[in-house]
């Protein structure tokens, strides 16, 4: 999709018929790496954005024959640097971070993963700044660098600029900002998931851009779409998402007020933060978010506010080391 024209109810896209029309529009572009904030990124860096930014990457990784580096201590990041290190043992593997890693998550989390990137072979560089990408890796804001033939760029992502050049409501990050049933406020034949909507937590933080909230938020916009198609009430009341909003946004908000907010999905909670959502396992169920009651593992042990993060989780054949990392969603690839 390359365009869209709210007014006349219009897509425009890159293959014939080139122009669509619609009753009903449901917007859910995701996001995608954003490389503008270091410059050289956008030239020189590789992003797990999407399955084809994977391939790419996993192309360029196999040719380069020196260091690899990953910038973002996100899950993200996290996860590409243990694929890159565990599928070429030997090689060294940067892992260059503002902050420390695993922001969000427990002290307890973070000392597993330092520990397991340790075990990987996974060089880590908490509370570094990078200033530049180059061609042969990184220079960083305190005048040092580090070496790299391939850098790996997962350090934040944004959304694209059609929703708010179709004049639809966003907020200052050009997310759609919509109402309990996913609505956009300004145009309400017009649902909006994902990554492209403003989601806050039940404290008023934006929720990060994941699958945990892209999932449920996605299947309550298919819900809400069927029973608006089929003259039924959108139900604004779904505990899969726990979805609440507010008539304004979040920037609008006076610093005395409470901030508004717009849809509101559960994030991991700050009691008990989650490495990451979980896939769909064999003999496993599939948890899609970390819910705010708590709830149970496949092993009975508690999980939720209140009990420590979980080290690994064995089922659906993928390796526990992953599991504990978590893939973040579509953006991360098996890089072997």
């Amino acid at each position: 999709m390359t365009a869209v024209d709210a007014a006349a109810r219009t897509v425009r896209i890159d293959a014939a018929p080139y122009v669509l029309t619609y009753d009903t529009l449901v917007y859910a572009l995701g996001s995608t790496a954003d490389t503008t904030t270091v410059p050289g990124a956008a030239t020189h860096a590789s992003t797990v954005a999407t399955h084809q930014d994977a391939v790419l990457l996993r192309a360029r990784a196999q040719e380069a024959r020196g260091a690899l580096a990953v910038v973002g201590g996100g899950l993200t990041g996290i996860e590409a640097a243990a694929e890159l290190a565990e599928a070429r043992p030997g090689r060294t593997v940067h892992l260059v971070t503002q902050g420390e890693i695993g922001p969000g998550l427990s002290e307890r989390g973070r000392r597993y993963l330092r520990g397991a990137l340790r075990r990987h072979g996974v060089t880590l560089h908490e509370h570094t700044r990078v200033g530049e990408v180059t061609a042969h890796g990184l220079a960083l804001a305190d005048g040092g660098g580090v070496a790299a033939d391939a850098v790996v760029w997962a350090a934040g992502f944004r959304v694209p600029d059609l929703a708010r050049e179709a004049g639809l409501a966003v907020d200052d990050r050009g997310l759609i900002t919509v109402g309990p049933d996913l609505r956009s406020l300004s145009h309400p034949e017009v649902f909006a998931a994902g990554d492209a909507v403003a989601a806050y937590g039940p404290d008023g933080s934006a929720s990060r851009m994941s699958c945990q909230t892209g999932l449920p938020m996605g299947a309550r916009a298919a819900r809400n779409v069927a029973a608006a198609l089929t003259g039924r009430t959108p139900n604004r009341s779904d505990s899969a998402t726990s979805a609440r909003t507010s008539a304004s946004a979040a920037t609008t908000a006076s610093p005395s007020s409470p901030a508004p907010t717009t849809a509101r999905c559960p994030p991991s909670s700050p009691a008990a933060p989650r490495p990451a959502s979980r896939r769909p396992s064999r003999g496993g169920r599939y948890w899609p978010c970390a819910g705010e009651a708590g709830r149970r593992t496949r092993r009975g042990r508690r999980d939720g506010p209140g009990a420590p993060a979980p080290a690994t989780f064995r089922g659906g054949g993928r390796r526990p080391f992953d599991m504990a990392l978590g893939a973040d969603g579509p953006r991360c690839g098996v890089l072997h």
